[in-house]
């Protein structure tokens, strides 16, 4: 009996001791653990470009973030909405406003804990922004602090979220006093505008098609992606211009047809892509050049030169030096291939989130040859079906018997060559009252010549009824642009007859826009509101139809009262103001659509490029009033 229970005492106290082992070796085994976390997993530093700021102008700031090796952090728009992203804010004095921060593009890990690659930063991570000083800004100095949010990890374990903080004073140059630059090996390294957003979806999945299937597969994407720009607004002038140039200026066989539209489309590739790699690796806007009154202009008169040779004018023709290149054809192949270098301009503002996602790539890789293969193969994908185009309208003059009628349908396409140019001049009216007056009238005139003026006659009667509906037709048209002038002028009294009354305190059913201005973001800021800015041009076909479609929705125009919403004009992308304005949101094609949460931030996931309809759009608003902690109608 004693032996029995001497032994239930033994084992009552193995028991003891093995139950209370197992939170000591747990201790352990975070002692251990410990032992391995550096004592700072994330340092940072704030970097200014000059040594003093200087009161109404900007600086650039770096901020330096040393993450230990073998650690990681997540990057600042993480794939999955359970992992706690890289948050960084800038601070200062009463006045001092910031830019927006650009992250670089973080990088795609995979690790044992995840089936999907991650976005994460390592090592030394820049990230870049501007601070700006009022002009009557009147200390001495300025207080910065910039504060981060972060989750580290490694292979095995993540630790709990972190902030870390820097602080840093720069001191105000007075009157008399040089400023220098400094950190340049730092700046020299950043990314072409000195703001922006995070990569989006399209530019994360650009890369990751780069990546991870290789280049072959990435180009025959981006042709796919080229192919579908078609299916944008931006095309609708290439219809009118190929079918006119073609179905007037070329004939000939088949094969020359053929040859005719494939160096009409080298030659839009051509321009496409050149201007393409200098807008991705310049900063600048693609498309941009359309808002050149000195193109604007060159590009009327081409249309113009081409409608007065389809009146029978004159013929165009090369130079006798050249005619054994070009052969025997009205336009010849250099006519072409000029025609197509000439519409690649034409082409230039077909932007959308792929296109912008490929600017951005180029522009960060900072290869001018592979930027510019990429976007030749963007634009072959958008200039195919003008191919199949150019050889079904050239093939009008192959049938029989066509030259009695042949030079009554030249003449139609002369009216329509007048209108591209009328179309190619509007951002010069600086109203659609004038642009869809002259529309009217070259309707009008061209309905009343083909149809009963024209002295070409043709046998038969199925000629005079074709001329007769085209007649109608054309007169159709002069009615539907005079209606158009109509309304253009009603709505540009109703804007301002609206802008009054929004100023006056009423209650108006429309967007209460404002054009863009710091003293904008100010006052947002202030009331705690988020803004959404259009940015927009004259010449962008999708802007107009933004306005007409999207922005006249009854829920759009419900949602817009919970923001302050600004209007950005792009159109002279030349001027400093805007190319700081582009440089800032890093606007590289309009229509872009950015929303901010009240401090100033872009919200993450809501930029839009490109038309999109309202339902898209209330969507995007939405994320962004939730983001902004403001209640969304209807939710």
């Amino acid at each position: 009996m004693e032996a029995q229970v001497t032994m239930r005492i033994k084992r009552t106290d193995q028991w003891f001791r093995g139950f209370w082992s197992i939170p000591l070796l747990a201790c352990l085994l975070v002692s251990l653990t410990a032992a391995q976390v550096p004592d700072k997993v994330v340092e940072m530093d704030i970097l200014p470009e000059t040594s003093r700021l200087v009161t109404g102008q900007s600086t650039r700031l770096a901020i330096r973030l040393e993450i230990a090796p073998g650690w990681h952090i997540n990057s600042n728009q993480p794939p999955d909405e359970m992992l706690v992203p890289t948050e960084l804010e800038l601070s200062a004095d009463p006045g001092v406003t910031f830019g927006q921060l650009r992250f670089p593009r973080a990088e795609q890990k995979s690790f044992s804990f995840s089936e999907t690659p991650l976005a994460v930063f390592e090592g030394t991570v820049l990230v870049f922004g501007s601070l700006s000083l009022p002009p009557d800004f009147n200390q001495d100095s300025v207080h910065l602090t910039a504060r981060l949010r972060f989750q580290a990890c490694n292979d095995q374990l993540c630790l709990p979220p972190r902030e870390v903080t820097a602080s840093l004073v720069l001191p105000v140059a007075r009157e008399g006093e040089g400023v220098e630059k400094i950190n340049q090996a730092i700046f020299a390294a950043a990314p072409g505008g000195e703001t922006g957003p995070p990569a989006s979806e399209a530019e994360s999945e650009l890369v990751q098609t780069i990546e991870q299937r290789g280049m072959l597969v990435a180009f025959l994407v981006i042709f796919l992606s080229g192919l579908a720009l078609n299916l944008t607004p931006c095309v609708y002038p290439l219809i009118p211009i190929t079918i006119s140039y073609f179905g007037g200026q070329v004939g000939g066989k088949k094969g020359s047809l053929l040859l005719y539209a494939l160096l009409y489309v080298l030659g839009m590739a051509i321009t496409y892509s050149a201007l393409g790699v200098v807008a991705a690796l310049t900063g600048s806007m693609l498309g941009g050049w359309l808002q050149n009154p000195a193109v604007l202009v060159f590009i009327a008169l081409v249309m113009v030169a081409l409608a007065l040779s389809m009146f029978g004018l004159y013929e165009i023709r090369v130079p006798a030096r050249l005619s054994n290149f070009a052969g025997q054809s009205k336009g010849g192949y250099l006519g072409s291939l000029f025609m197509g270098l000439t519409v690649g301009i034409v082409a230039a503002p077909c932007i959308g989130p792929f296109v912008l996602a490929l600017l951005t790539y180029v522009g960060e890789k900072g290869d001018p040859v592979l930027g510019f293969w990429m976007f030749f193969v963007l634009s072959l994908g958008l200039g195919l079906p003008y191919l199949l185009l150019g050889v079904f309208s050239g093939s009008v003059n192959r049938l029989p018997r066509s030259g009695a009628w042949m030079i009554w349908v030249r003449k139609i396409f002369g009216f329509l060559l007048l209108a591209v140019a009328i179309y190619f001049l509007s951002p010069l009216m600086h109203s659609d009252l004038w642009y869809y007056s002259l529309l009217a009238v070259t309707f009008l005139v061209g309905g009343i010549y083909l149809a009963w003026v024209d002295p070409n006659q043709a046998p038969g009667p199925a000629f005079t009824l074709v001329r007769n509906l085209v007649g109608i037709g054309f007169l159709l048209l002069s009615v539907f642009f005079w209606t158009s002038s109509v309304e253009a002028y009603v709505n540009e009294q109703v804007i301002q007859l609206t802008s009054q009354m929004q100023a006056g305190g009423a209650q108006v059913e429309a967007i209460a826009w404002k054009p863009y201005s710091t003293a904008e973001l100010e006052r947002a800021r202030a009331q705690g509101k988020p803004v959404f800015i259009d940015f927009f041009a004259d010449w962008c076909i999708p802007c107009k139809e933004l306005d007409k479609f999207t922005f006249t929705d009854p829920e759009v125009i419900e949602q817009s009262r919970h923001f302050v919403m600004l209007k950005a004009d792009l159109t002279s992308f030349n001027s400093p103001e805007v190319k700081a304005l582009r440089d800032q949101y890093r606007i590289r094609g309009v229509p872009t659509l950015v929303m901010l949460d009240p401090t100033g931030r872009e919200v993450p996931g809501t930029r839009i490029v490109g038309f999109v309809e309202a339902d898209v759009l209330q969507q995007a608003m939405n994320r962004a009033l939730q983001a902004a902690g403001t209640v969304s109608p209807g939710e």
